[in-house]
């Protein structure tokens, strides 16, 4: 399947629209700097490089961009900053595509010979972890896939209550132990579970506590041995879920998370009501972790496997 065949129409609007205030702010950012400029100077750049760090891409992200620009611009001689847009369009898009994380063009499939797969889930509260759990649940189960749910976060009322409720709305089953018991057992249950019913995934949340790395890094490489005490090679996808709107508030906790834990994966919602999608360049840039899924809305379809090409075509599209 080539890497458009997957993106539906149905999906790439529903992204154009989730982009649609990153996308405002940075072009109305991006006019008033090349305002009275008809080539691309010191000082344009200057000017651009305070749009691309102000537009939450990232400071060490920038910095690369504006590198790629300015050799652009001193190969081509002379560049007119009506063309800005469609240079800056082209280097993010080459620079996206250097890095090591790959784009995830297969559209929530899951490999034939690891089952169950199991996929922990981390991230802090209030980023959208459960939801994301619910609406990736949702996706799977719509796929034809037997889904099993682990109620991890046992210290929240809320989110355990939650993730039933997802459960009962997917129509799949979710094993809880209820509120302040042992993440680990939960987890080793969940799985159990899964394995017992010839499940295809399990999807296990987990406490959204940053208060101490140490007790965060313990609790998850406890569930982790639990769960391996079952099935030796899980977890085969830890997902880190960020929340877009808090831009560079995600890339401090990316940093804090894959110090915990071996993240493999990065979820970011939240995108559809922020202007700060530039964060996903600068994530996706950074931390050579695939950014595999971008949540652009409320419903279950505005989760969505990550492209990056997708996502700077939509970011830098005209209306």
């Amino acid at each position: 399947m080539g890497l458009f065949d997957f993106f539906s129409k149905e999906k790439k609007e529903s992204l154009d629209k989730g982009l649609e205030k990153s996308k405002e702010n940075f072009f109305s950012k991006l006019n008033r700097a090349v305002v009275g400029k008809s080539t691309v100077d010191d000082q344009v750049l200057d000017e651009l490089e305070e749009v691309l760090v102000t537009s939450d891409v990232g400071v060490d992200t920038t910095v690369k961009i504006i590198r790629r620009i300015e050799a652009r611009v001193a190969k081509d001689k002379y560049v007119n900053t009506s063309e800005l847009d469609r240079i800056l369009r082209e280097e993010i898009a080459a620079l996206l595509a250097e890095n090591k994380s790959v784009d995830i063009d297969d559209n929530f499939s899951l490999p034939a010979d690891k089952k169950p797969y199991v996929i922990m889930v981390v991230g802090v509260n209030g980023v959208g972890k459960t939801t994301t759990i619910g609406k990736l649940a949702a996706q799977y189960h719509k796929r034809g896939y037997k889904v099993v749910l682990g109620a991890g976060d046992t210290f929240r009322a809320a989110a355990v209550s939650q993730l039933k409720l997802w459960g009962e709305r997917v129509g799949v089953p979710v094993i809880d132990h209820g509120m302040n018991t042992d993440p680990s057992a939960v987890a080793f249950d969940a799985v159990k579970k899964a394995v017992d019913m010839n499940a295809d995934v399990v999807i296990i949340d987990t406490a959204g506590r940053l208060h101490t790395k140490v007790n965060l890094m313990n609790e998850l490489s406890k569930i982790k041995r639990v769960v391996q005490k079952f099935l030796p090679e899980a977890p085969h996808e830890v997902l880190l879920v960020l929340d877009g709107s808090t831009g560079q508030n995600a890339f401090i906790q990316a940093t804090e998370f894959t110090k915990a834990t071996d993240v493999t994966a990065l979820a970011i919602t939240k995108l559809d009501g922020t202007a700060k999608g530039g964060v996903v360049i600068g994530i996706s840039d950074q931390f050579r972790i695939p950014v595999k899924y971008i949540g652009v809305g409320e419903k279950i379809d505005d989760l969505q496997t990550f492209s990056k090409m997708e996502f700077v075509d939509s970011f830098f599209k005209k209306a």
